[in-house]
């Protein structure tokens, strides 16, 4: 790696962690510098999702304010996420590399308009008093699912999160983003422990990504939680919709 491929590797990871904070999706920037950089796709993603998982703690710590009183709900929740994250990290090192790619796009379309009609949604959802705080099970469920992704790949899988905890719980947008960081770092934490134990990993890159995402992970918590919840929420599919864009129109 040269000195500048360097500098735009560590760049990559700071613009990464900012939009993984505010949304998710920082996959899509770091991933393709590494693939023109000349790494193989299978090593790129493993030291990508490695090098991002430092951006997580750092984005969910600076929205700890938020986070108060999610404690159980995010024990709950986490598990789910735990497992599917295993699951898919499982899966990017079994399966082939172009499996998922039919599927990608259409799960984060759906997790944009769930996005878009979640306040007419819950509006129309009875929420009964006896319904637990962390979710139903079908919340539960769907977050495994999302961990499955966000192991595999990860690319926007923040947009999804948000679209499932804000429908499943009875949360503003900034107390359910706060719970989004928390979950995706659990899945992109223990994938990057497989990954560590079983694969191909470039460590120079996970250095590198490792601490561009750290800077950028408290830059996009201080300003994701300034944005007003419509404005999260737009910003939330703009990014959704660029990711789809980047997906299957420019790949």
């Amino acid at each position: 790696m040269t000195p500048l491929e360097a500098i735009a590797v560590f760049v990559s990871g700071i613009a990464a962690g900012g939009i993984n904070a505010i949304v998710g999706s920082g996959t899509l920037i770091t991933f393709p510098t590494l693939l023109a950089i000349g790494y193989p796709p299978v090593v790129a993603n493993v030291s990508n999702n490695i090098g991002l998982a430092p951006g997580g703690f750092s984005g969910a710590l600076g929205y700890r304010r938020e986070l108060a009183g999610q404690r159980q709900r995010l024990i709950r929740l986490g598990a789910a996420s735990a497992i599917g994250g295993l699951t898919g990290g499982l899966l990017l090192l079994r399966l082939p590399d172009d499996a998922f790619a039919a599927i990608v796009p259409v799960l984060i379309v759906i997790g944009c308009v769930l996005v878009v009609i979640q306040p007419w949604l819950t509006s129309r959802i009875a929420t009964r008093q006896d319904a637990p705080s962390h979710g139903s099970a079908w919340t539960w469920g769907f977050v495994f699912l999302a961990g499955v992704y966000g192991g595999y790949f990860g690319a926007a899988q923040g947009v999804l999160l948000i679209a499932i905890l804000g429908i499943g719980l009875d949360e503003g947008m900034q107390r359910v983003n706060a719970a989004k960081n928390v979950l995706s770092t659990i899945v992109n934490s223990v994938a990057a422990l497989l990954f560590i134990l079983i694969a191909d990993v470039a460590w120079d890159v996970v250095a590198l990504i490792a601490a561009g995402s750290i800077i950028g992970g408290q830059l996009g918590a201080t300003l994701g939680r300034r944005l007003p919840s419509p404005v999260l929420r737009g910003f939330v599919v703009f990014v959704g919709v660029a990711a789809v864009i980047k997906l299957v129109v420019i790949d």
